[in-house]
């Protein structure tokens, strides 16, 4: 991996620090990546169900490798700072194929969830831990050091509850311990459950807004690592364009 590659990957990390996340307003395309990166935010992150929804293809693996990868590459050349990829749960690759095709992009890390789209339900834990250990060891055998997000998929459905908060804190251990620098339970809504889980991990943790039923301040004051918004910047873009489209059909100034 190039060195400049590598300098991407180390910032990255970096800008993972418990009680002053890293904020993630998702993209999706190069021109998203540019209006973000232009605001100053120091990195970014694709979201697969923006750029799902971009290509017109089903969010959850309904897109190849190389449509949804190939999204994530233009945006990450039509910026500068780091760039992690919603790689959604590997597409079926081998992980030194997955890592080879990151790296190809520009990556400086990736998501990468336990859900089992191939099947019903969550890969079981020791199986999920065994294909993250194994995409960190391929990126090491790459000279490629990708920030691994391993998404925890356990509160999807609105679940909530100690039982979940348990499978979470189980997966997040076993993730940390496969090799993973950070762990995504998304759609964690309740402040307790954010707080027993970024207590009882040893790493940063990265929750999603909206989703929850806290504001920014509230999750850097907890101690959250991370915050992410999903496929919302692109919902809100395309409201914008929807409102100038109605304006337009009824002869009224387009730009409000």
């Amino acid at each position: 991996m190039s060195t400049a590659l590598n300098e991407k990957v180390a910032r990255l990390r970096e800008l993972h620090r418990p009680g002053e996340p890293l904020l993630l307003p998702n993209v999706w395309d190069a021109g998203s990546a540019k209006v973000v990166a232009e605001v100053g935010y120091p990195a970014l992150a694709t979201a697969s169900a923006a750029v799902s929804a971009m290509l017109g293809v089903p969010d959850h693996q309904g897109g190849t490798p190389e449509e949804m990868l190939g999204a994530a590459g233009r945006a990450i050349r039509a910026v500068d700072v780091p760039v992690t990829v919603d790689a959604e749960a590997g597409y079926g690759l081998a992980p030194e194929d997955l890592v080879a095709r990151l790296v190809g992009i520009g990556a400086a890390g990736c998501n990468l969830e336990d859900t089992d789209h191939a099947g019903e339900g969550l890969r079981p834990v020791a199986e999920q831990a065994k294909y993250l250990a194994e995409v960190r060891n391929a990126a090491r055998d790459a000279g490629a050091d990708l920030v691994i997000n391993a998404r925890i998929d356990v509160f999807l459905g609105a679940k909530k509850g100690p039982e979940v908060v348990a499978q979470a804190l189980e997966r997040g251990r076993a993730y940390f311990e496969a090799g993973a620098d950070c762990v995504y339970p998304i759609r964690v809504s309740d402040e307790a459950d954010i707080r027993a889980l970024v207590e009882g991990l040893p790493g940063p943790v990265n929750t999603n807004l909206p989703g929850n039923d806290l504001d920014l301040r509230k999750l850097a004051e907890i101690g959250v690592g991370r915050v992410s918004f999903g496929p919302m910047p692109y919902f809100t873009a395309l409201e914008a364009l929807k409102g100038m489209a109605t304006r337009i059909a009824a002869y009224e100034n387009p730009y409000g």
